[in-house]
């Protein structure tokens, strides 16, 4: 998936009131599934709204990339982003962007008053080759939101991700990470707006719907009670880089895994992944086949035969039961987690991807360097 390739690329490249909402739309399960098997349907055009100021509405393109409208440039240009806690970058194609930009929107610093050039090079390693392009400045608005002087890159050579980018459904990227992570020591995007007073808190949280719920949001500057049940319960960050945590276990019918593992909270991965032998372990447990040297899994979707799968994390269990995990096509289920071997020191690393955030509404709250769940409510599968 390009979301784990986006991250394996980072890995190795080593004030108002208002809570502003993102909503975010998801497509069903039974296609997610079939486009696994059958590979992606990449002819779908995707529908962008911008209901009212402070909510933009955000598409699910088969399940693997969250995006939304974001501006820059006066008058403003309109790009879709993924927003990936995995990353820490703001970038989009160049109006100077060879074939490998496809048909992608694409920044013309020319046509904005606004333009500050920079001309910084920016070189990022990915899991499937090099993307390049050069640093540039401009005003940015999301979600109702006017980030004054964003720095951001433009990217001219998008080759290194191939037809995952040429023919996806996203312009760039917009990463929620720590500036750290920042290719070239960047201010990121939320960095910017919370120093310039446009949020009252440095937290931004996701509502991520499920097969019960067809849409959730992103919200800047808090949390809304509305979409979660009880209180948070937060878990400490090991390092202000990624949104990373210590696993403290993940229970299988009474086999624990990753014990004392780092784990990554990632916004930007659409399944759970961990070390490939433990996953492997995993699926042979529950009855799960390997679907062609993939690394992802098939399983018969009889989820009373099942058992569920229980992660401590800082001292808390959180459960994810079968009709979590599972993600159904008739009688054939994707099991949602997948292999994925990180090496050291970075690794072993297993990430908690969109399948824990939809159970688990997520709060990022980077004043107190630590991130926060709570259970999601959701209404009933029809």
């Amino acid at each position: 998936m390009l979301f784990i390739i986006l991250l394996l690329s980072v890995l190795s490249a080593s004030c108002a009131d208002e809570i502003v909402r993102v909503p975010v739309h998801k497509r069903k399960d039974s296609d997610f599934v079939r486009n696994i098997v059958n590979a992606a349907n990449l002819n779908k055009k995707p529908r962008v709204q911008v209901k009212d100021t402070g909510a933009i509405v955000i598409n699910d393109y088969e399940n693997s990339q969250f995006y939304g409208s974001i501006t820059l440039g006066s008058p403003a240009q309109e790009f879709e982003v993924i927003f990936d806690t995995g990353s820490s970058d703001l970038w989009v194609a160049s109006a100077s962007c060879d074939s490998s930009c496809g048909r992608h929107a694409k920044y013309d610093s020319s046509k904005s008053a606004t333009y500050q050039a920079n001309g910084t090079e920016f070189n990022i390693m990915y899991g499937s080759g090099p993307v390049s392009g050069f640093q540039s400045i401009d005003g940015l608005a999301w979600g109702g939101l006017n980030v004054k002087s964003q720095e951001f890159a433009e990217v001219v050579d998008a080759s290194g991700l191939g037809l995952a980018y040429k023919m996806g459904k996203f312009d760039g990227i917009l990463g929620l990470a720590f500036p750290v992570l920042s290719v070239n020591s960047v201010p990121t995007v939320f960095e910017n707006t919370v120093e310039q007073g446009l949020v009252s808190k440095a937290e931004f949280s996701f509502f991520l719907g499920n097969c019960r719920q067809d849409k959730g949001e992103l919200l800047l500057g808090g949390t809304d009670s509305a979409y979660y049940t009880g209180d948070f319960s937060y878990v400490p960050l090991t390092s202000a880089t990624y949104w990373e945590i210590t696993m403290g276990g993940l229970n299988v019918d009474g086999t624990d895994f990753g014990v004392g593992d780092k784990a990554i909270v990632d916004s930007g991965t659409s399944l759970l992944t961990g070390p490939s032998s433990d996953v492997q372990a995993i699926a042979e447990s529950i009855g799960a086949k390997e679907l062609h040297g993939t690394g992802e899994y098939l399983v018969d979707c009889d989820v009373t035969k099942l058992p569920n799968l229980d992660f401590t994390l800082n001292g808390k269990v959180y459960t994810l039961e079968p009709a979590d995990y599972l993600i159904p096509d008739g009688d054939v289920c994707l099991f949602a987690m997948m292999g994925l071997d990180i090496p050291r020191p970075n690794g072993p690393l297993w990430i908690l991807g969109d399948i824990f955030m939809r159970k688990y509404y997520t709060v990022f709250d980077v004043a107190n360097k630590q991130v926060g769940f709570a259970n999601a409510v959701h209404k009933d599968c029809k």
